[in-house]
C-alpha cells in the first residue's frame, strides 16, 4: 500500500512537474484577520503531501483524502481525489515512486483553536495516514460579526 511521507502546511502550496513548491511553509500558528466591523477576512492557505509508491504499487489507482477538522471533531472541508504513479522509462527496478500533490485556497476559521489536517490514502481497512495540526488565533480582542460557522474555504478556479 502506497505511504503518505508526509503532510505540510504553507501560505501557497503547487506541485508541478513532480516538484512541490512551497510558499511560507512550516507554520504551526495562523491568525485570522478580522477587519474593524467584525468581518472575516481571507487567508491563502495551502497543503502539500508527498506519497511513496512502491514497486510492485504502481499503474494503480489509489484513493486520497485530505480533510481539516476543528479540535472537536468537527470536519471543516475535505477534497478527495485519486492517486496513481507509472514507472518512468530508465527507473531502477524495485524503486519507489514518489507522487507530490498540493491543495491552495481561501480559507476562513469561524472560530479559534485547534485544527488538524488529515491525509488518508487507501481503502479504511489498510490505508496510509499522515496527520499535521495548528492552531487559529482571533486578533487580541476582536470578535467576528454574525454565527459564523467553522471554516469556509474556495478552491482557485
Amino acid at each position: 500500500m502506497p505511504q503518505i511521507e508526509y503532510v505540510t502546511l504553507a501560505h501557497h502550496a503547487e506541485a508541478i512537474n513532480g516538484l512541490l513548491y512551497l510558499q511560507g511553509s512550516g507554520w504551526t500558528d495562523l491568525e485570522q484577520p478580522i477587519d474593524g466591523d467584525g468581518n472575516l477576512g481571507m487567508l491563502h492557505m495551502g497543503i502539500g503531501v508527498s506519497i511513496l509508491i512502491g514497486w510492485n504499487e504502481t499503474n494503480r489507482t489509489y484513493p486520497l483524502t485530505i480533510s481539516v477538522e476543528h479540535e472537536d471533531g468537527e470536519q471543516l472541508f475535505a477534497v478527495e481525489g485519486a492517486v496513481e504513479a507509472g514507472r518512468p522509462a530508465g527507473a531502477t527496478p524495485g524503486a519507489d515512486m514518489r507522487s507530490v500533490l498540493a491543495v491552495s485556497g481561501e480559507v476562513q476559521f469561524g472560530r479559534p483553536g485547534g485544527y488538524v489536517v488529515r491525509a488518508f490514502i487507501g481503502d479504511t481497512d489498510g490505508g496510509s495516514a499522515r496527520n499535521v495540526s495548528f492552531r487559529v488565533h482571533y486578533p487580541q480582542g476582536a470578535r467576528p460579526a454574525g454565527p459564523g460557522g467553522p471554516a469556509d474555504f474556495t478552491l482557485p478556479e
